[in-house]
């Protein structure tokens, strides 16, 4: 007989789950459905994962084979200076006189052009996107009267056949360089390079000088580098086209002179090595020496240079032409015609010590020009020269920190032409200059400079240019305001107060009667020029 009470609790054990049967379903149905959204939700965010984790596979994969060993390519320094060819800075850059100049760049040993590469063990980087470099000074220079005086580096009569004196404490002007570029690796490592500068020059103090503007596109062009199908000596070599300063021009910064200075528009290959340490750049440029009566056209100038590097050692070799140009007549105690052939060479010697006696740097180079080529700094820039004449320069400069406190940079620069515009002339100078910097404190130092130079002009008529000869002597003080790195000789920007007195031979004030020597208020007998300028590249 079944017990009631065991009843009573089996019925209860029965329906007692039933009781809740349908809120439990509606919830666990409610829990799956959540559940399901979350997993569809993960496996999502597991496929994004894996697309990314292949993505940067392949970016890996790429990264290790740009890094493979193979030869590096020479580049370009991010010049002052170029500097310029007139800053010079064209540079050198600069570069850099204009000379920045150019010349992009700033300035150690590894970074001047010209410098020649060590033996390369790799591809180095090239940064991608826009970049945005430049050069500037600009000063403001009175006499001791508080009047207009006379200044520049090429002050003297020598100076227009090239004999610079020194720019610490003598320049008036304003000059700007404005470099953009855009650079681009493709995933194959070939790069290019596109670079266009602008530059303007202004000897007027208004803060408005339309008028009287300069601006102009100095370069433009493109480089093509590390082109996967060139193998050999052609692997990692550069080609280009365009308008530009040659990449290996050099120059004395503080004398604003270029040691060598090549610019134009053409084409050519920069790298082209032929074993570890010989390398070459070859280049066709074109320059334009203007009209002449006799012949319809404007006369053209090519240039072709085979520009060499063997270890420290730079042998440079060009070839000039210009059609019709020997149809210009240069008067003077007798009339000669310009030339229209010439050659010029160069031998440089690029130290990465100061002449092996101590720490620094230094360059020296022995050059010589025939005919056309007889302008040996601004190769192919003189459109006067005679088929005969002849030029000898020889230019040597350095940087050394002496000790915590005093650095020191000489140079040296002695020119010689002969029949340059007229048969028989003679121009003879040689400058020496010599730039001491004393740091006081970390933002604070003072710049020593002196010049000298001696003259023996024979111009035989030439523009009615007088034969004369003797000395010129400047000496500068300049308190110099820098933000940091006051030891680095080329750090940038730079603040100078200055304060210059010049000198010269009487017998100079009779060169010529539209120079600076001899000019009103600006004769031998002792000057003063005084004033304050501002220099800066990155």
């Amino acid at each position: 007989m079944l017990n009631p009470l065991a009843g009573v609790t089996a019925l209860t054990l029965i329906t007692a789950p039933l009781a809740f049967a349908d809120t439990s379903i509606d919830q666990l149905a409610t829990r799956l459905a959540a559940m399901e959204a979350r997993l569809q939700a993960a496996e999502q965010r597991a496929t994004d994962a894996e697309n990314r984790a292949r993505r940067a596979e392949r970016r890996v994969a790429d990264i290790e084979q740009r890094a493979k060993p193979q030869p590096a390519a020479h580049v370009d320094k991010p010049q002052p200076a170029t500097l310029a060819d007139n800053t010079q800075p064209s540079a050198p850059a600069p570069a850099p006189a204009p000379g920045a100049a150019a010349s992009s760049s700033s300035m150690t040993t590894a970074n001047v052009p010209g410098t020649p590469v060590s033996t390369p063990t790799h591809t180095p980087d090239i940064a991608e996107g826009f970049e945005f470099h430049g050069y500037a000074r600009s000063g403001l220079i009175m006499n001791d009267a508080a009047t207009s005086t006379q200044s520049g580096p090429y002050l003297t009569p020598a100076g227009e056949t090239g004999g610079a004196v020194g720019r610490l404490g003598n320049e008036n002007n304003t000059y700007v360089e404005l470099n953009l570029e855009h650079k681009t690796r493709l995933a194959n490592g070939a790069t290019t390079r596109f670079k266009v500068m602008l530059a303007d020059g202004q000897q007027s103090y208004n803060d408005w000088t339309a008028d009287s503007s300069s601006l102009n596109l100095r370069q433009a062009f493109v480089e093509l580098g590390s082109l996967p199908t060139f193998t050999g000596a052609f692997r990692n070599s550069t080609l280009w086209a365009g308008k530009r300063f040659d990449r290996d021009n050099f120059d004395i910064h503080w004398l604003d002179s270029d040691v060598v200075f090549l610019a134009g528009t053409g084409g050519g290959i920069y790298d082209v090595r032929w074993n570890d340490r010989i390398r070459s750049n070859l280049s066709v440029y074109g320059r334009n020496f203007g009209d002449i009566e006799t012949v319809d056209n404007r006369i053209e100038n090519y240039i072709v240079t085979a520009n060499n590097f063997v270890g420290p050692l730079q042998f440079m070799l060009s070839g000039l032409r210009a059609k019709d140009n020997e149809e210009r007549v240069n008067n003077g105690r007798r009339n000669d015609n310009a030339g229209d052939t010439g050659f010029h060479a160069l031998a440089a010697l690029h130290n990465e010590s100061f002449y092996g006696l101590r720490a620094g740097q230094a360059k020296s180079a022995l050059l010589y020009g025939h005919g056309l080529g007889a302008e040996v700094k601004g190769i192919g820039s003189d459109g006067n020269l005679t088929q005969d004449a002849t030029t000898w320069r020889l230019a040597s400069y350095g940087t050394t920190a002496i000790n915590n406190t005093w650095s020191f940079a000489p140079a040296l620069l002695a020119q010689q032409s002969r029949h340059r515009y007229v048969q028989g002339d003679d121009y003879r100078w040689l400058t020496l200059n010599a730039r001491f910097i004393q740091e006081i404190n970390q933002n604070f130092a003072l710049a020593w400079e002196g010049s000298y130079q001696y003259m023996d002009l024979d111009p035989q008529g030439f523009k009615n240019r007088q034969s004369v000869n003797g000395s010129f002597y400047k000496l500068t003080l300049a308190p110099t305001f820098k933000v940091g790195d006051i030891g680095d000789f080329f750090t940038r920007p730079e603040i100078r107060f200055f304060a210059s007195w010049m000198n010269w031979d009487s017998s100079l004030d009779n060169y010529a009667s539209d120079d600076a020597f001899g000019s009103s208020g600006f004769s031998s007998g002792g000057e003063w020029n005084i004033g304050v300028q501002m220099e800066t590249w990155f």
